[in-house]
């Protein structure tokens, strides 16, 4: 995939917090941009994020989208940051396919890019493999690799639909 392109992906599956809601460092409301976790959540939709919690396979969660050739814009974001600290980063919605130790799940072993070092036989520590539920529509780790559980914001506790009663920021 080309640079241009695999930026141009992220893109679309970027998230922005709503109006930077913050709800005592522990529980955030971030808009969905994108269709990179469609049918479960698409552009537009707002979830409730909790911003500590234990990972499991399968969980859906907010992360910092990765900087592609560069390193990191700056360190992993602190659990006391606040509302406008956390809206000056990029984030990201995507599913836990697999945590630290698992086996590397054959999605990203098939996209595995070819000239590379194999992939070691499980997903290595502090690391996790993250993967959008509408792949034809997801950067994910199939294009970006491990990812570092030091940059996830939180766990999807539930979506801030129209019509469902709540009033989302």
């Amino acid at each position: 995939m080309r640079p241009a392109t695999a930026a141009a992906l992220l893109g679309l599956a970027a998230m922005v917090p709503a109006g930077a809601v913050l709800l005592g460092h522990r529980l955030v409301v971030v808009t969905v941009r994108g269709m990179s976790m469609a049918p479960a959540y698409l552009d537009g939709d707002r979830v409730l994020v909790r911003r500590t919690a234990r990972l499991t396979r399968g969980q859906v969660l907010v992360v910092e989208r990765p900087a592609l050739r560069t390193r990191w814009p700056g360190g992993p974001l602190p659990a006391t940051a606040g509302a406008r600290t956390v809206g000056r980063r990029q984030w990201l919605i995507k599913r836990v396919a697999a945590l630290p130790g698992d086996p590397v799940p054959e999605a990203m072993l098939s996209t595995w890019p070819p000239g590379l070092p194999g992939p070691p036989p499980r997903v290595p520590d502090d690391s996790l493999v993250l993967l959008g539920d509408n792949p034809q529509h997801s950067v994910d780790s199939r294009n970006f690799g491990f990812y570092p559980v030091e940059r996830v914001l939180g766990t999807v506790v539930r979506p801030l639909r129209p019509g469902s009663g709540r009033a989302a920021g």
